[in-house]
């Protein structure tokens, strides 16, 4: 356990480290091809979930991924398209935690087909725009951090208080205590970055509570695909972490959700 622990904080530290130089030190251009890079590789890995297992497969899926994120870029140069997908995006989540709450048993490879798309291109969509616009590198860190925040008071949260069962049938380890661990911690944080970036508190603290509440949907929705995959990971990409998709799961969910939220505040044009 202290081992696995002990790979987990040095893949993270380093990821944490690289990603940190490439939003803070270098051109957005390059932060743009770091999540096209990262989103592809998440829609390798998310084709296992359908079950496909041959490299020609998988490629052509991540093609249909590729297509898919530049015509969303394509869409959101018009007016009111940027905003649409991102309400699209939102309510793809509330019917993602429908579908873990009420039916996780009915999955499918198409249903997880056509959430790979809803997870993938939002988020791609509002990481690019964000880094794009005001401020965009300390946005994209915030939340990052915000995620990861609440993934380590949950795990912490959950590894020493842990009893009550968040979702049993999709993933057994979660609990209510975690997910309470994960809300303090982020929350701290999220109450830091109103005063840094100068927002209300009584508004902004509650949008990020909301988008790390959704980035458990986004946990989850992955956690019941891998199940109906048959899989514990979702790749191998990372060391302590799993795959690709293990580590941005949760932003999956978490990204639209702010970058929506910051727009009706009138913080992002």
């Amino acid at each position: 356990m202290r081992s696995a622990l002990r790979k987990r904080i040095a893949t993270a530290v380093i990821l944490g480290i690289a990603l940190l130089v490439i939003l803070l030190g270098l051109p957005p251009a390059v932060t743009v091809v770091m999540v096209t890079l990262v989103v592809l590789a998440g829609a390798w890995e998310w084709a296992g979930f359908l079950k496909v297992t041959g490299p020609g497969a998988r490629a052509a899926y991540v093609g249909v991924i590729a297509v898919l994120i530049w015509g969303a870029w394509r869409l959101a140069a018009r007016d009111g398209g940027r905003d649409a997908l991102m309400v699209a995006g939102v309510i793809w989540w509330l019917v993602a935690l429908l579908w873990v709450a009420l039916a996780p048993q009915r999955a499918s490879a198409a249903t997880a087909a056509v959430a790979g798309v809803f997870a993938l291109v939002p988020m791609w969509l509002s990481l690019v725009c964000m880094r794009l616009g005001t401020n965009g590198a300390q946005w994209v860190v915030f939340v990052l951090i915000l995620v990861f925040a609440a993934d380590i008071g949950a795990f912490f949260g959950g590894r020493h208080f842990g009893r009550v069962k968040l979702a049993p049938r999709v993933s057994p380890g979660k609990t209510w205590e975690g997910v309470l661990g994960g809300m303090l911690l982020s929350g701290a944080w999220a109450l830091g970055g109103s005063y840094w970036f100068h927002l209300p508190w009584l508004s902004f603290v509650p949008l990020c509570v909301a988008a790390v509440a959704f980035s458990i949907v986004g946990d989850l929705t992955e956690s019941m695909l891998k199940r109906f995959a048959g899989l514990k990971d979702s790749g191998s990409l990372l060391p302590g972490h799993g795959g690709m998709m293990d580590r941005i799961d949760s932003i999956t969910a978490a990204a639209p959700v702010l970058f929506l939220g910051l727009t009706l505040m009138g913080v992002i044009p």
